[in-house]
């Protein structure tokens, strides 16, 4: 596949990256030289100096030839325009990260469409979702729901109370049970497990189970006395937070803590009245104790600073709030934060670089998210007629290692898969695919 991507900042080098171990034919466009030649070290694709504006340097960087044109530059007016360009140049899709919530509307989608942009990725939406979702369970690091929750997959630190530990899988997720393990990250290790494996202190597990069976995940893994989120501080104000606050539930109470005072003064015109904005600094401890940090069960650290977020976050923690959420735009400070159990991670570019990789795939892929705490993807793909998934039971089908089968659902109703599970055509399955290309699981859904 030819692929141009226009941006050579945090999602075009992520993605580019990304793609370049897939044996594509890329191209990495920026007006920025240096930018580029820091790249070039790590990169094995086609660097162009040029500008998104310019016709001249999008042929160059070969728009035309396009399988796939991506414009995520800084600014929402280059990429939109890069990507009319290149739809008039002769490129087959395109997608433009833009900047504007009200782009997303479906009306203004449909327009975008006619005029040559194939889609549209807004990464503060995508991360508000995220964030929106793990508040809704104090007890889960991330949650991810499928067909209006048909099927739920859960991410959870395992502790003293997990009444699951050191019991081998086989003998307490088999068929008949409620819930399996798809994966487990331990010590900075994912491990796709079998039945011989077992849940140890510490593990952060991934769960498939269905809607109705949440409340006795709760009671297994020891979270019961974990308070539902109801009161939560939000330090920073920008585009995310702004989203996440818009999409909260209603029964939340929330505050934010902003230090630019103009920003506070913009956030007080935009967001709901019921939400309290403050003037101030999220690292403040006097002014954290003031607003009712021991009283706050989540902290949402969204600056533009790495550092800070997990240092907010740690200190947040000591004053005993159990849910922390922190914005990692820096991919080297995920491990350290992981170590010091930050809580749930958020980053925008690994969200929006997934969301663009579900644009490449040949099989009806519903929606694709990169894990980070995983290191692997959980795709949503559907089973097409006489695809080879449909003609032999789940443990007949050899997939390849690294690929295990979560859960599927089937005219709405969301059920677990085990090694006797006959997937049919329409079935919606929920797979979870670590350090193989999920190309190689396309394969078994065309």
């Amino acid at each position: 596949m030819n692929i141009t991507i226009v941006g050579a900042r945090a999602i075009g080098s992520h993605l580019a990256q990304l793609l370049s171990k897939n044996n594509h034919s890329i191209s990495l466009m920026d007006d920025d030289e240096s930018c580029l030649e820091s790249l070039s070290k790590d990169l094995d694709v086609m660097m162009v100096h040029g500008s998104a504006n310019s016709v001249k340097d999008l042929k160059l960087a070969g728009a035309q030839n396009a399988d796939l044109f991506i414009a995520v530059t800084p600014h929402e007016s280059e990429n939109t325009n890069a990507c009319i360009l290149a739809k008039a140049l002769g490129a087959k899709k395109t997608v433009a990260k833009v900047d504007s919530y009200e782009y997303m509307e479906d009306e203004i989608g449909d327009f975008f469409r006619k005029i040559g942009i194939d889609r549209l990725i807004y990464p503060e939406m995508l991360a508000a979702e995220d964030i929106c979702n793990g508040l809704k369970m104090s007890w889960v690091r991330q949650r991810w729901d499928v067909y209006g929750s048909s099927l739920v997959m859960l991410s959870i630190k395992l502790r003293d109370a997990c009444t699951i530990l050191n019991k081998p899988l086989k003998e307490i997720c088999g068929p008949d049970d409620p819930y399996h393990v798809v994966a487990i990250k331990r010590q900075g290790e994912t491990i796709i497990p079998g039945g011989d494996d077992s849940l140890e202190l510490y593990d952060l597990a991934y769960f498939m189970t269905t809607k109705n069976y949440i409340p006795y995940m709760r009671k297994i893994v020891g979270k019961e006395d974990y308070v539902d989120v109801k009161n939560i501080i939000f330090m920073g104000g920008g585009g995310t937070a702004v989203r996440a606050l818009l999409n909260i539930p209603e029964y939340m109470n929330a505050k934010v803590i902003e230090q630019d005072e103009d920003r506070c003064e913009y956030l007080a015109d935009i967001l709901p009245t019921d939400v309290t904005i403050i003037h101030g600094d999220g690292r403040d401890l006097d002014l954290l104790q003031e607003e009712g940090i021991r009283n706050t069960q989540a902290f949402v650290a969204l600056t533009g600073s790495t550092e800070t977020n997990i240092l907010a976050c740690l200190t947040a923690k000591r004053l005993g709030v159990r849910k922390t959420v922190a914005a990692v735009e820096n991919t080297d400070y995920i491990s350290m934060a992981e170590s010091l159990d930050i809580g749930t991670l958020i980053n925008k570019k690994t969200i929006a670089a997934s969301n663009i990789y579900q644009m490449m795939l040949d099989a009806d892929v519903n929606n694709v998210r990169f894990l980070m705490t995983a290191n692997a993807d959980v795709v949503e793909i559907t089973a097409h007629e006489n695809s080879k998934v449909t003609k032999n039971k789940i443990y007949e089908l050899g997939l390849p290692k690294g690929i295990t089968l979560g859960g599927l659902v089937r005219n709405n109703e969301g059920m677990l898969i085990s090694g006797s599970t006959q997937i049919q055509a329409g079935d919606v399955v929920m797979a979870f695919c670590h350090d193989v290309d999920i190309k190689r699981l396309e394969k078994f859904f065309n």
